[in-house]
């Protein structure tokens, strides 16, 4: 046998040892893959939950050989998971889809600085930490939608238009606490301070046609079955309705138009979607080579065409006719630190008001 061949070669390399020490030794020998043989891992821990990333993913494998090891949750839970493990923590990359959560997780040190002249030449800095710690890869934009036949777009060309009575008994949103919309309420703290904002979101309650449940998507079919007259959503959920065959979402998007809120004032609020090399990443290396590849033309053109965000690399050709039909738009220049420093007071406030 194989084993016992080897076995006795390391007997002549290692004359004193025992035949037993030497089969253990054999056996082990063969059970361990030579240095060049090994499998480049990639552990991933991720907030984006979209079936479109598999391609993505995919590319990246096919291009370097490297498996991707992916662990999917919301947010919160993930940066949760992070502080828990410490640093005994596998996690290589960390993806996700909040610029707040981002910020948070950088100012507790879950994510370690690195050098990439690349991503700092692509990646436009107010698109990026200060310190290299995190990089956005896409954005969203935070719009309204609405029942054409239940409102006039007059009402809802603002955000601070879904406090006024007019919309009484018409607003719909998610959770008041979903990340989407925790940012969104921090960059309006910065713009208008805490107080007003906290009139605003006593309005929002107010207005509520229901209490809040499920994601932008149930929002926007809320919105054209009548239950709701207005609702807040993300773009690209908005877009992928636009771009879809099913009779049902065609139906739901003859029934609903939507705005860009603030266009004469501060412009639409924006998200973004990023990610970073986690504190004690084993595979620090391939982490970055993975984060430059989210940065490359295709990967970018991706994000378009395949789940509706907008590249944030200057000059990235995409072939998305839906996105590109939404038109120009005015956006929010909020500083992402300012708006993250926020969202504490921002959830302060949503339990105040009995935001829920």
């Amino acid at each position: 046998m194989v084993t016992h061949g080897l076995a006795t070669h390391v007997r002549r390399l290692l004359p004193g040892i025992s035949a037993l020490t030497a089969l253990v030794a054999a056996v082990s020998l063969s059970l361990t893959p030579a240095a060049g043989a090994q499998e480049k891992t990639l552990n991933v821990y991720s907030a984006r939950h979209y079936q479109t990333d598999e391609q993505l993913y995919g590319e990246f494998s096919k291009r370097t050989g490297v498996k991707i090891n992916r662990i999917e949750l919301g947010d919160e839970p993930l940066l949760e998971r992070l502080r828990a493990e410490g640093d005994k923590s596998p996690a290589d990359v960390v993806l996700m889809v909040d610029a707040t959560r981002l910020f948070r997780a950088q100012d507790q040190g879950l994510f370690q600085p690195i050098e990439s002249k690349l991503l700092t030449e692509r990646i436009p800095a107010e698109f990026r930490a200060s310190d290299n710690t995190w990089f956005g890869f896409s954005n969203r934009a935070r719009v309204i939608v609405y029942n054409r036949v239940m409102v006039d777009p007059k009402d809802v060309q603002t955000y601070q238009l879904l406090a006024d009575p007019r919309n009484k008994g018409k607003v719909c949103t998610r959770s008041g606490s979903h990340p989407y919309n925790l940012s969104l309420f921090g960059a309006m703290i910065e713009h208008m301070g805490p107080a007003k904002t906290e009139q605003w979101l006593r309005g929002i309650v107010d207005n509520q046609a229901r209490a809040p449940k499920g994601g932008d998507t149930d929002q926007i079919k809320a919105v054209a079955s009548g239950e709701c007259g207005v609702a807040l959503t993300n773009t690209y959920y908005w877009v992928r309705l636009l771009r879809s065959d099913k009779s049902a979402d065609k139906e739901v998007v003859s029934k609903v138009g939507m705005v860009w809120p603030n266009q004469e004032s501060t412009g639409v609020h924006m998200n973004l979607a990023g990610g970073a090399v986690a504190r004690n990443a084993p595979h620090k290396a391939i982490a970055v080579e993975f984060l430059e590849y989210l940065a490359s033309d295709q990967a970018q053109a991706y994000f378009a065409n395949g789940n509706n965000e907008w590249p944030v690399v200057k000059g990235v050709k995409t072939g998305n006719e839906a996105l590109e039909s939404l038109g120009p738009f005015k956006a929010d220049k909020v500083a992402t630190d300012k708006m993250a420093a926020q969202s504490g007071e921002a959830q302060k406030l949503l339990d105040k008001v009995g935001y829920k």
